[in-house]
């Protein structure tokens, strides 16, 4: 049979529990529930491109009757930034914003500095007119996404991009992988300069010529 100094003990802790019930919350329990709930995990996630991190690559191809002894010019995106946005686990809904700075295109061939300086000159006065139009800009509508691999998804984003003035549906498949702080993006796309307005260049009577389509790839690092 419980003894008397155990009963005491029961009634005791019975009676601090009510207590504690009914006592209002004071402020400064309150302040420590709000800053707990504040410190909770966010459910989206925001990443910075990093140019410096990245590289973007068109990949623009000779036609024509001669092309045969023309070249195919690789060109390298510089200057860009955005941001990227992910629900975390789920990854959908996201968004991407990317704008690029026309000016900054250059060539990579291995040509002599003259020949690369009227290449350059060409595509920014007569194929993108950077004086006109000096940026380019690719805004998501919607982005799907389905998993690879552990932090490894496919991804479909569409939305649309702006350039030389012309704003187009633009959609492009990539593969994105997430890290503790930052997000790694490998994918390519294709599109067709006339488009956007953009008469492709075309020398020596139209026998050497650059192809209507031009060709994309990207290896994107953004950091939270």
């Amino acid at each position: 049979m419980p003894s008397w100094k155990s009963h005491s003990r029961i009634r005791l802790a019975t009676f601090a529990l009510l207590l504690a019930f009914a006592l209002p919350f004071s402020p400064s329990l309150i302040d420590t529930l709000a800053a707990h709930t504040a410190s909770s995990p966010p459910s989206e996630g925001q990443y910075k491109i990093s140019a410096r991190e990245s590289r973007f690559i068109v990949r623009a191809f000779a036609g024509g009757l001669l092309s045969a002894l023309a070249h195919d010019h690789t060109i390298a995106i510089r200057e860009f930034s955005g941001e990227a946005r992910f629900t975390f686990v789920t990854v959908e809904p996201a968004s991407l914003q990317l704008t690029i700075k026309a000016d900054s295109l250059e060539v990579m061939d291995k040509v002599s500095e003259g020949d690369r300086n009227r290449i350059e000159d060409t595509m920014r006065s007569e194929v993108l007119e950077v004086d006109r139009y000096p940026e380019i800009v690719f805004r998501s509508t919607s982005v799907s996404a389905s998993l690879i691999d552990g932090a490894k998804h496919q991804t479909k984003i569409t939305g649309e991009l702006t350039l030389h003035g012309v704003t187009r549906p633009l959609t492009m498949d990539a593969s994105v992988t997430f890290y503790e702080a930052s997000l790694r993006a490998q994918g390519q796309f294709v599109l067709r300069q006339s488009d956007f307005g953009i008469k492709p260049v075309s020398v020596a009577g139209g026998t050497v010529k650059v192809k209507n389509e031009l060709k994309f790839s990207f290896d994107i690092v953004a950091n939270r």
